[in-house]
């Protein structure tokens, strides 16, 4: 791994939706799909959606950080999701939905919580935010067909009726923050 790369683990509700715009992300050099959080060695997903594992949906984010700081990755997933229902978004509901941020040393722990902290004071939304900051332990890949599975199909109805508006609204918000598209 490049001297400059990091590792973000977060977990905003559906993975699907957090991998698709963080693809789009400048600095993001990957996206994985997988759980993290909860108490059973390789868990499915089968076993993740029982939400009796304690594993949450997560992205584990690898980016460049002498090109996007881990703050601004953060800003990021806070714009994409709702981060004051508990063990929800949107129609999605239980543990496995939950926001949280699995920091990967005190660094990022700080930062998270400093985040928290701003937006709190900030009152962008009327409910507290409920985002768990919690070290993180274990992150599980899950199942290929879970991988790129926005970009592999885009047309699929909770593709275009939940992932496809929270990129466009990524887009729009942070059209500075876009990797450049070959031309």
């Amino acid at each position: 791994m490049n001297a400059n790369h990091q590792i973000a683990t977060l977990a905003g509700g559906c993975f699907w939706c957090l991998e698709a715009v963080f693809d789009e992300l400048n600095g993001v050099v990957s996206v994985e799909s997988g759980y993290a959080g909860g108490h059973v060695d390789n868990p499915s997903y089968k076993a993740i959606c029982t939400g009796t594992t304690g594993h949450a949906e997560v992205v584990q984010v690898t980016f460049d950080g002498s090109v996007l700081s881990y703050r601004d990755l953060l800003t990021v997933f806070f714009t994409i999701h709702d981060p004051t229902t508990l063990n929800r978004q949107g129609a999605d509901e239980g543990t496995q939905y939950r926001s949280a941020i699995f920091y990967h040393d005190e660094a990022q722990r700080a930062d998270a919580e400093a985040v928290i902290r701003e937006l709190t004071e900030a009152r962008l939304w009327p409910n507290p935010i409920v985002t768990e900051v919690a070290k993180f332990e274990k992150f599980y890949v899950a199942e290929d067909y879970h991988q790129e599975y926005f970009a592999n199909n885009p047309y699929q109805p909770y593709c275009m009726a939940v992932v496809a508006p929270k990129v466009v609204k990524f887009r729009k918000h942070f059209l500075d923050k876009l990797k450049k598209q070959a031309v």
